[in-house]
């Protein structure tokens, strides 16, 4: 990966696009320029984790993936908090919606696509089961606390939480994040570090460190492209919102379009290290991104609603309880070993394709 100066133009000129377009709009949005703006968010979402990248690679490993890990949450929250204060009370499920869409995808829809990718070049592929093990224990606790358990409290009437409980859950999810992290970057550092670097990719994995002026220059221009994605994707809400709606889907799709857009990019790097044989890279990426995603949106989605008075709907229903058990079990199952191979990937992607077509068709 060639992450020398100068910084590649095209992931300067997305972002200040992407501005230019928000600036210009007028409301309604016409269909080309909704279009345009689509562009352009994808776009600023993908120069945003280029810039990630740079700042990884500057830092290295583990914190490489942390750092995306973190970025990729940061517009995730972002959005999800813009969004809750433009929607009022009718956005109250718009955070659990998306976090349970943004869980679902990496669990089942990424990290399959990436066991299946590399069983099939690889036959078999190896990681760290301790690094693993560790993000899988933390994100079953945390994701039992945040979007199971309101379903079944009885301080306050349906599945949300008292402001009380919100707010302990919300530091027991901080904790248990903070944790894990300290884990990742100290004590146990040496789970989450690749152990095999294939020989064709060392060039890639080893390219020259980018200089100091490259990381501030991409530490500035993340700001700028996370800017970019929190108002465009404001300003296309009521677009798909009213898509959705047309269609005759639940409103819970609007969280998933938003998540996919979100992770998109995150998705397409990890597959590239599945095809590169470096599972392990993959594997921190997508589970570090699951555990930010809720271990971080929960406790900022209290703040606001202790702010606002919005009450925020958390637990999930019936059938959503039963996939996410699903897809928990599932990679509990196939991964205490420390091997995968192309069954597993099939097997997940075959749960990610239910999730997607319950959602749509209820």
């Amino acid at each position: 990966m060639n992450l020398k100066l100068p910084l590649p133009l095209w992931t300067i000129a997305i972002p200040i696009l992407a501005w230019i377009l928000y600036v210009g709009k007028s409301l309604p949005l016409t269909t080309i320029y909704a279009l345009l703006l689509t562009v352009a968010l994808i776009g600023s979402v993908i120069a945003a984790v280029h810039h990630a990248e740079v700042v990884a690679h500057r830092i290295g490993e583990p914190y490489g993936t942390l750092v995306l890990a973190v970025a990729i949450t940061i517009i995730e929250v972002s959005l999800i908090v813009s969004l809750m204060l433009a929607g009022g009370p009718d956005a109250a499920s718009l955070a659990r919606d998306t976090v349970f869409a943004a869980i679902m995808i990496i669990l089942t829809g990424i990290i399959g696509l990436c066991l299946f990718v590399g069983g099939l070049r690889y036959k078999e592929q190896t990681f760290s089961a301790f690094g693993v093990s560790a993000a899988l224990i933390t994100l079953t606790a945390i994701t039992v606390l945040t979007l199971i358990l309101p379903n079944f409290t009885t301080s306050i009437a349906g599945p949300v939480y008292s402001k009380s409980q919100l707010i302990f859950v919300a530091l027991v999810s901080l904790v248990l994040y903070g944790t894990f992290v300290a884990i990742q970057t100290g004590r146990h550092r040496d789970y989450f570090v690749p152990k095999f670097i294939p020989a064709e990719y060392s060039e890639d994995i080893h390219a020259e460190t980018p200089s100091n002026i490259a990381a501030i220059s991409s530490v500035l221009l993340l700001v700028v492209c996370l800017g970019a994605v929190v108002l465009i994707a404001k300003a296309l809400a009521p677009t798909i919102e009213h898509g959705v709606v047309s269609i005759g889907a639940p409103k819970s799709l609007v969280g998933v379009i938003v998540a996919f857009v979100i992770l998109l990019p995150e998705g397409l790097y990890a597959v590239k290290a599945a095809r590169q044989n470096r599972l392990q890279t993959s594997l921190n990426l997508a589970l570090g991104s699951a555990l930010a995603s809720i271990g971080l949106t929960i406790p900022a989605v209290a703040i606001v609603s202790m702010f606002t008075g919005l009450t925020v709907t958390l637990g999930i229903e019936t059938k959503s309880i039963v996939l996410l058990v699903l897809a928990l079990l599932t990679i509990m199952i196939s991964f205490p070993i420390g091997r995968t191979n192309v069954l597993q990937g099939v097997v997940l992607l075959v749960i990610f394709a239910v999730y997607l077509f319950t959602t749509v068709v209820p």
